[in-house]
């Protein structure tokens, strides 16, 4: 079993990773990019330290707007698995405009504005025990997964390797500190939604 490490900043969902994807692999770049031949092997430079992680646009947030990104994840999460299924047609051409749809018709301005609202979200989120569904901050519960997977003693040693690894790499790279400590009592409200939505995206 592979353990996920989520990032404590919102992932994409699959609709939005469709917008992503259209951009970075079509067009002559990519074309002109392929065409190129391989560079000659190069000494491996020194490893350098780990970037820290970037820092989200932080906010206070209401029950209105977790209320309305726990609504438009649905939305967008089936925007995203019409092109998943089997047979599926490519994403279209306009699927950023059918994300701002999404986002607009549950109160939004645009998507990148509900993204902001799901980052704080996720900010906060990144730092309760799934256990007792409490705030104990990211660093605690990063170093309670890896008390976890060290003691498992059915996991295969490779994907326990590789999960350490990822933890590990999470610990030197934590997320921004909390701005707005009022935002733990509200999240914690919604804590049972708020964790189901992000399980079905990972």
């Amino acid at each position: 079993m592979r353990v996920a490490v989520r990032s404590p900043i919102a992932a994409l969902t699959v609709a939005a990773a469709f917008v992503l994807a259209s951009a970075t692999f079509s067009g002559p770049a990519f074309a002109q990019a392929k065409q190129q031949p391989a560079p000659a092997k190069q000494a491996p430079a020194k490893e350098a330290a780990p970037a820290p992680a970037p820092e989200a646009k932080q906010m206070a947030l209401t029950d209105k707007q977790i209320e309305s990104v726990l609504a438009a994840q649905k939305d967008i999460d089936a925007l995203g698995s019409e092109h998943m299924k089997p047979g599926a047609k490519a994403a279209p051409t306009n699927m950023t405009g059918k994300l701002n749809d999404v986002a607009k018709k549950h109160g939004f301005t645009d998507y990148a504005d509900f993204a902001i609202v799901q980052n704080n979200i996720e900010l906060v989120m990144s730092g309760f025990d799934p256990k007792t569904k409490t705030y104990i901050g990211p660093e605690a519960v990063i170093k309670q997964q890896i008390a976890e997977i060290q003691a498992d003693k059915k996991m295969p040693a490779a994907e326990k390797k590789e999960a350490l690894a990822d933890l590990n790499q999470a610990l030197k790279t934590p997320p921004p500190a909390l701005e707005y400590k009022a935002n733990i009592e509200l999240v914690a409200k919604y804590y049972d939604k708020l964790a189901a939505m992000m399980q079905e995206d990972e």
